[in-house]
């Protein structure tokens, strides 16, 4: 088993591969936790060899078992696909033994050759229980910090929709007045609309989470559609304030998330016409996108929202992307808002395993995200794939 441990984690590796969505190349992305499974295997041989040596007791097993476990969380991979793959495991430790036992020239008793065989049961049981109990303890403390930022955010929300409620409730009482002013009636109606509107943009970030999160509706479309409904979403908006929507001269023939891409850009934009520079004669917010430099080979592309804004003060730039945070929360620059926004994007890409950030030039603001990507004719080819499918 020591001399096949090569060969034993190379067939590991293909029959992972077969099953689930990694890339070949990540499964085990650098030497070193390649290296994790033969030592699982020598790790094995010692304890078939000398059941005194107890597997789990062997440091260096359980760093790599739990190592392994640290590698699948990092990668997405459910509790059942780390189960798996340990099944998979046991599966060709077993065959290999099946393969190699009629060749063996030292005699044994049918019961000392299934005491090897428990004692590899046990091996590869310990072993699992290691890596899955430190993917477990990861998976747990991700799920208990999401619920906790859940209730700050069900907190945050509510707050805001009360707040906006109370707005729209207090001015429609006094627009009831005969008595009441043009002026002030105008202020008024001005109060319920944004309001009005404040509630319906919440309302619809809402409704984009839920879709990106529920996987079985997303929907794909073309990079270039996807700005192009932003841009017509916000177009009145932009005219409101003065600002010029510049769309990009190229976009990649790419598709991507739907739900995902009209939720960030959405936000982004919003914020690039919120904050524009009204001392500047000319406003202006432009698109643009690239294939990622740095995972390029995977199918990202950066988005980038650039303006001639009013920027953000070099002290609050680092708690940008933080909820609730509001970086022009007072003074003359000040704008509704519950600081949700740019942490929505930050959440929104990362959980699909993209990311988000913030550039400062001479002049204005760049806030960009990657996202995950397809090649169009490899959408188009999905698509056909699953009407034939169905048909």
């Amino acid at each position: 088993m020591r001399e096949a441990r090569l060969d034993l984690t190379q067939r590991w590796l293909e029959r992972i591969v077969a099953r689930v969505e990694v890339p070949r190349a990540k499964v085990f992305p650098t030497e070193d936790l390649l290296n994790h499974v033969p030592v699982l295997i020598v790790g094995i041989a010692d304890y078939i060899e000398n059941p005194a040596k107890v597997v789990i007791g062997k440091m260096p097993v359980v760093a790599k078992a739990m190592e392994l476990g640290e590698l699948r969380f990092s990668q997405g991979f459910d509790a059942y696909e780390v189960l798996k793959e340990y099944e998979i495991f046991g599966g060709i430790i077993f065959a290999f033994l099946t393969r190699i036992i009629d060749d063996l020239e030292q005699p044994c008793t049918r019961g000392e050759l299934l005491a090897c065989a428990h004692r590899i049961f046990i091996a590869v049981a310990l072993i699992q229980q290691a890596t899955l109990t430190n993917y477990l303890a990861l998976l747990t403390g991700k799920l208990s910090e999401r619920e906790e930022r859940l209730r700050g955010f069900n907190r945050a929300l509510s707050h805001e929709l009360t707040n906006r409620i109370s707005a729209i409730s207090g001015a429609a009482q006094v627009l009831q007045l005969d008595s009441l002013a043009e002026v002030e009636r105008r202020r008024l109606n001005d109060v319920v609309t944004r309001n009005v509107l404040g509630m319906q943009t919440v309302l619809d970030n809402l409704a984009e989470l839920s879709r990106i999160a529920d996987t079985r509706q997303q929907r794909h479309v073309t990079l270039r559609t996807a700005a192009a409904e932003v841009m017509r979403q916000l177009r009145d908006a932009a005219r409101a304030r003065g600002v010029d929507l510049v769309p990009p001269d190229e976009l990649p023939e790419v598709e991507v998330s739907a739900a995902a891409m009209e939720l960030c850009l959405s936000n982004l934009v919003a914020n690039s016409i919120k904050y524009a520079d009204s001392r500047r004669k000319k406003r202006w917010v432009k698109l643009a996108a690239r294939p990622d430099g740095e995972v390029s080979h995977e199918g990202y592309i950066v988005i980038e929202v650039r303006d001639n804004g009013i920027g953000v003060p070099p002290e609050k730039r680092n708690n940008l992307f933080q909820r609730f945070f509001r970086a022009h929360a007072d003074g003359p620059a000040a704008a509704d808002g519950m600081g949700l926004g740019l942490s929505i994007v930050r959440e929104t890409v990362e959980s699909l395993g993209g990311r988000a950030w913030a550039e400062f030039p001479e002049e204005g603001s760049v806030f960009a995200f990657t996202l995950p990507v397809r090649r169009f004719a490899d959408g188009q080819a999905l698509r056909a794939s699953q009407l034939s499918s169905k048909a």
